[in-house]
C-alpha cells in the first residue's frame, strides 16, 4: 500500500498565497500521474490540477493563471503552488498518485481556508 503524505495548507487571506506538497511515504519504483483534487463542503470532489511523469500539465479553469503543479520524480513528491487564492478555494486537499499499474492512491488531506 502506498502512503501519500501531504503537507502545507492552512489559512490564507484573499489575494495570498500557500503551498502544499505531498511525497509517498516509501520508494515507489513508477508513478506515472499525479496531482491534486479537493473538495469544498457541500460539493463533490473536483480535479485541480494534474502532472504526467514527463511533467505535462493539466490545471482546471478555475485555477489556470494562479495555481502551479510540479513534482520531483527522485522524491515521488508533488507540488502545488497556489498564489491569488480566492474564497472559492476553500476546500480540503487531496494528493492522488496514479501507478504503473492504473492503480490510484489517495492523501489524507490538507484543509485550505482562504479568510479575511
Amino acid at each position: 500500500q502506498v502512503q501519500l503524505v501531504e503537507s502545507g495548507g492552512g489559512l490564507a487571506q484573499p489575494g495570498g498565497s500557500l503551498g502544499l506538497s505531498c511525497a509517498a511515504s516509501r520508494y515507489v519504483f513508477r508513478i506515472n500521474s499525479m496531482g491534486w483534487h479537493r473538495q469544498a463542503p457541500g460539493k463533490q470532489r473536483e480535479l485541480v490540477a494534474v502532472i504526467a511523469r514527463d511533467g505535462d500539465t493539466n490545471l482546471a479553469d478555475s485555477v489556470k493563471g494562479r495555481f502551479a503543479i510540479s513534482r520531483d520524480n527522485g522524491k515521488n513528491a508533488v507540488y502545488l503552488q497556489m498564489n491569488s487564492l480566492k474564497p472559492e478555494d476553500t476546500a480540503v486537499y487531496y494528493c492522488m498518485a496514479v501507478l504503473r499499474g492504473g492503480s490510484t492512491h489517495w492523501g489524507q488531506g490538507t484543509q485550505v481556508t482562504v479568510s479575511s
